[in-house]
C-alpha cells in the first residue's frame, strides 16, 4: 500500500467492504489477502470490524438519520435558551 493516498469511505462502502470481506474469509482465504483484494490495511479492517460489524447498510442509514435529528434538536435546545436569556434581560430591564 506504499505510496498510495489515504481514502475516505462512507459508512455504506464500509458496509458493503466488510460484507464482501467477510464473504472471502468464509472461502478460507487468509485477512492478508482479502484486506489487499480490498485496498484496505489490517488496522482498517480491524477498526471497521469494531464500529460497524454486526451493521447492516439500513442500520447505518438510520444511525445518520438519528445523528442529524440529535443535531437539529441540539441547535432548537440552544435557540430557545438564548430566546429565554434575552427575555430575562427584558423583564429586568437590562437593555
Amino acid at each position: 500500500m506504499a505510496g498510495s493516498k489515504r481514502r475516505r469511505h462512507t459508512p455504506d462502502q464500509i458496509i458493503r467492504k466488510l460484507a464482501e470481506g467477510n464473504k472471502l474469509l468464509g472461502t478460507g482465504q487468509e485477512l492478508a489477502e482479502v484486506c489487499r483484494h480490498l485496498e484496505v490495511t489490517e488496522s482498517t479492517w480491524h477498526r471497521w470490524v469494531a464500529q460497524y460489524g454486526g451493521m447492516k447498510a439500513n442500520d447505518v442509514k438510520r444511525l445518520k438519520e438519528l445523528e442529524a435529528e440529535n443535531a437539529r434538536l441540539k441547535k432548537l435546545v440552544a435557540n430557545q435558551a438564548l430566546d429565554i436569556d434575552m427575555l430575562k434581560e427584558i423583564s429586568s430591564g437590562n437593555f
